[in-house]
């Protein structure tokens, strides 16, 4: 495009934006509370759960590796409802949930274990080779002739993924489930293929807070529940570090995963944020206590040497583990010393 024709189209359209009246008003629509929206979305989600069925072979012993296939359970029919696998406590399918504590809600998210893997979980902080496929829920009002029901639209599938999927970047709802998942295996084949097996397969029912919310994304409408079945082949450890929650450092050398004290597979940042109804006075996953999760930490136990130093032996270059002889004499100003919560051998 030449100048000519970028500065007229520019007046045209600032003549454009100055011409309208100044009786047109714009009406904005306010957000629905978090807290209402999810008692409308929690019936949506369990409405399917009790109307829809797994319309797979589930006889198969290797079910789990087919593309989930999930119907309406037709009138007078006698299929399983995905419901009905809450009570499987020994055999599989079996839909498990959780609590997940955001907007001052307590959100009841459900996922459904086709197979749990057996490989390694990933924490919410890591990124998962996986693929998937996603619908819509919508809740759809009863008629003179129809009953209430729920309908889903699929708006996205991904059958053979050629990246990670950083959790952090993602959903809410994809960081707080995939870690109740695991890997599997895999062999390389002689076309340059790789073929999983064993990995972790299932369905997650998603309300709207823990997805996109009252802003939707391209075909997903807002304040949609969403569903979607996958299958995690792989994950990438990360290291993610921040000095203030802001300002991006380099990584501390240490993967995010291995900064989950407590073990429960995720790691949270309760500064700045209404997390939890009640924001804990403490954090898990914070060794010197300073508010800033050893995740997004620096200088994790607080003793004004950075991590990235102390894992580091300066006279080998070597990382934790092999950096050096683990110090365990509380002497925290030595800079080659490992750093403390990791020194598995001071415990």
């Amino acid at each position: 495009m030449n100048k000519f024709k970028f500065y007229f189209i520019l007046s045209i359209t600032t003549i454009s934006l100055f011409s309208c009246s100044k009786d047109e008003t714009a009406t904005v629509v306010p957000p629905v509370a978090y807290s209402v929206q999810y008692e409308t979305d929690i019936k949506v989600i369990e409405d399917y759960l009790n109307t829809y069925y797994l319309n797979m072979d589930l006889t198969d012993p290797n079910f789990a590796d087919k593309d989930v296939v999930i119907t309406k359970i037709p009138v007078g029919g006698t299929q399983p409802s995905l419901m009905s696998y809450s009570t499987a406590t020994t055999t599989y399918p079996r839909l498990l949930s959780r609590i997940v504590l955001l907007h001052d809600v307590s959100y009841k998210l459900y996922y459904l274990v086709l197979r749990e893997g057996v490989g390694l979980s990933p924490c919410n902080v890591d990124g998962v080779l996986a693929s998937y496929s996603g619908d819509y829920l919508k809740s759809i009002a009863a008629t003179t002739t129809t009953d209430a029901s729920i309908s889903a639209t699929k708006f996205e599938e991904v059958k053979f993924p050629q990246s990670f999927f950083e959790l952090p970047g993602t959903i809410t709802g994809w960081g707080e489930t995939f870690p109740k998942f695991k890997t599997g295996t895999y062999e390389p084949n002689k076309d340059g293929t790789i073929t999983y097996k064993d990995y972790g397969a299932g369905v997650m029912f998603i309300p709207s807070g823990l997805a996109y919310y009252n802003t939707g994304s391209n075909s997903i409408p807002s304040y949609s529940p969403l569903v979607f079945s996958f299958k995690l082949y792989e994950i990438k450890r990360l290291d993610y570090d921040r000095n203030d929650g802001a300002t991006f450092l380099s990584p501390d050398g240490i993967p995010s995963y291995l900064e989950d004290i407590d073990g429960d597979g995720y790691v949270y940042d309760f500064r700045n944020t209404v997390r939890y109804p009640t924001t804990p006075t403490t954090n898990p996953d914070d060794t010197d206590k300073d508010g800033i999760p050893d995740f997004l930490d620096v200088d994790d136990d607080g003793d004004n040497y950075t991590t990235k130093l102390e894992i580091t032996n300066p006279a080998t270059g070597l990382v934790y583990p092999f950096a050096s002889i683990p110090d365990c004499s509380g002497n925290f100003t030595n800079p080659a010393r490992i750093k403390k919560h990791l020194d598995k051998a001071c415990h």
